[in-house]
């Protein structure tokens, strides 16, 4: 973990860097210069951090999606984060063969799949709920439909399918492919957000993003798992047709975000732009040769450390550290004194406000 975010780092924000780290070694990048750690390795780090991490005494395991006790979101249990501990260990498991990382997908999915946060049986499909609180025993879910959650199972069941050739995993992909489709595109196969998009306020900053997640994973369950390709492309093909109309903006350089709409929107930033371009970038793809994701047998050269993040903390050139830093009870009790004096600032200027 990077030294200045020990204090406010989640566990699905540690998964989505290591997705990164884990998409360089698949496509090949050249590796990081010398004294740093392989793209692999630093993805293994996060994965083993996540393992300790493990919630045993709440909601019968899972993760928290806050690391900080103090921080809003300790005591939610979320898709985010327990899917991307999913994900990323079917990803490991198929890149480096390590059976270890199957035990580790396999016990994550067995606590997914019996949570409330996983519906099956409705007319659209499995339907994937955000989260639910360890206050109420993680029993009434937060019933909130944002695609990035249906994305990230669906990646991370597509990795372990292709692994295992396990054909258990195709029945839960598909019920969640389904309620995406379903759910998140049009009649006409055009994306829509359903959780925020369609609402006057607007989506958050991160809710601009969900888009690109979800269609990259979409993609590469077309290159993990043949047979998928002719069902989802057609929503590839669709929405970016769509996106080409939004992309209009501010000289033809700025894309929006409602894609149904037939001319730019006005709105313009990141997320609107990692949107347009995952799906535009997808339709570069040839279909009909979906290469997959490399592995350590099918010419992947970052090397991995099935021990990384467990040994002593690690530095990089001129001892500069790097994602090996661990919490410690000094970093929680600064966290702790931080917040104390937050607050007490706060209360301060309120009631010199007030009375002055």
């Amino acid at each position: 973990m990077p030294e200045n975010q020990t204090k406010s780092e989640g566990n699905d924000d540690q998964a989505f860097w290591a997705f990164a780290s884990m998409a360089a070694a698949e496509l090949k990048f050249p590796p990081p210069q010398e004294g740093y750690p392989s793209y692999t390795e630093m993805a293994q780090n996060v994965l083993n951090q996540q393992i300790e991490r493990w919630d045993a005494d709440t909601c019968g395991g899972g993760l928290r999606w806050q690391i900080q006790s103090l921080n809003v979101g300790y005591n939610y249990k979320n898709i985010a984060s327990n899917g991307g501990f999913f994900h990323l260990a079917a990803r490991l498991a198929r890149y480096t063969g390590n059976e270890k990382y199957v035990e580790q997908t396999e016990k994550m999915w067995d606590w997914i799949s019996s949570s409330v946060l996983y519906h099956p049986g409705t007319p659209q499909g499995i339907r994937i709920y955000d989260g639910a609180s360890v206050e109420t025993g993680c029993k009434k879910p937060n019933a909130a439909q944002y695609s990035y959650n249906y994305g990230i199972l669906i990646g991370g069941l597509a990795y372990i399918y292709n692994h295992t050739e396990d054909s258990k995993w195709l029945e839960p992909l598909h019920g969640i492919m389904n309620a995406t489709f379903n759910i998140f595109f049009n009649p006409e196969k055009i994306m829509v957000e359903v959780g925020c998009e369609p609402f006057d306020a607007g989506c958050t900053t991160d809710g601009l993003t969900f888009k690109s997640f979800t269609l990259r994973w979409l993609v590469l369950c077309a290159q993990l798992v043949p047979g998928t390709a002719d069902k989802i492309w057609p929503y590839i093909t669709a929405s970016a047709q769509a996106v080409a109309r939004q992309c209009s903006g501010d000289s033809n350089d700025v894309c929006g975000y409602h894609w149904t709409d037939p001319t730019w929107d006005g709105t313009q930033g990141v997320g609107q732009q990692m949107s347009a371009l995952a799906v535009i970038q997808a339709n570069l793809i040839n279909v009909d040769d979906l290469a997959a994701p490399l592995t350590l047998d099918t010419g992947g050269t970052s090397k991995g450390n099935a021990s990384a993040g467990t040994g002593p903390e690690y530095t990089g050139p001129e001892g500069s550290p790097w994602l090996t830093k661990k919490i410690t009870t000094g970093d929680k009790a600064g966290a702790g004194i931080l917040t104390a004096l937050f607050l007490a600032g706060t209360l301060g200027g309120t009631y010199w406000m007030l009375f002055h």
